[in-house]
């Protein structure tokens, strides 16, 4: 289930706010609405979390690829994409670039989930599920700046990015593995993100 549009524009909203206009967000912490808005988003990050996790089990006892230090060698011939999201954990962050990177992050791993489709045709339901969340959230975020007035980039409803192409059938096993450790972490500092300005 995606989160509200309502939901998480009232969250941007107030981010953006903050950093567009300096207000401390610790005037908030006490606001019942603004914390209630916070937990419904960390449950919908965990919810995606969780559905990663999954996948992550399924290539771990189906592949037998469940640890990232054996594969690193390998990893080192794959074109594999990694989102950068250091603009949501620096001190001094700025919302609007940080929502930007979260916006272009969820659309790379958009697409690549197409090659964790291909690899296990037996989920696509569930891969499906996370690419119509992940759509949603990056919609909504979208729409928040558009009427905040900021910057965004329009990302085609279909993705056009060329999917990585791998030389065997392991390299796709181990790209796979690779395209999901790489979203959790992305995951991972998103939710630590909500979760810190919870604590505000």
């Amino acid at each position: 289930a995606a989160v509200p549009a309502g939901g998480l524009a009232l969250l941007l909203g107030v981010l953006l706010w903050q950093a567009l206009h300096g207000a401390p967000l610790t005037e908030l912490s006490g606001d019942q609405d603004f914390q209630l808005f916070l937990q419904r988003n960390l449950e919908f990050t965990r919810k995606i979390r969780g559905d990663v996790a999954v996948l992550q089990r399924v290539v771990c006892d189906t592949l037998q690829l469940c640890k990232e230090d054996e594969l690193v060698l390998v990893r080192q011939d794959l074109d594999i994409a990694q989102a950068p999201l250091d603009q949501c954990h620096k001190r001094t962050f700025q919302a609007e670039t940080c929502f930007s990177q979260i916006r272009a992050g969820l659309h790379i791993y958009h697409g690549s989930l197409a090659t964790i489709q291909a690899l296990l045709p037996g989920h696509t339901r569930l891969v499906e599920t996370l690419q119509l969340d992940m759509a949603n959230l990056s919609s909504n975020i979208q729409q928040q700046m558009e009427d905040l007035g900021l910057a965004t980039v329009t990302y085609p409803t279909e993705n056009q990015d060329p999917l990585p192409t791998f030389s065997s059938n392991f390299h796709h096993q181990v790209g796979g593995f690779f395209i999901l450790a790489n979203f959790q972490r992305f995951l991972e500092t998103a939710y630590r993100a909500l979760r810190h300005l919870t604590s505000l």
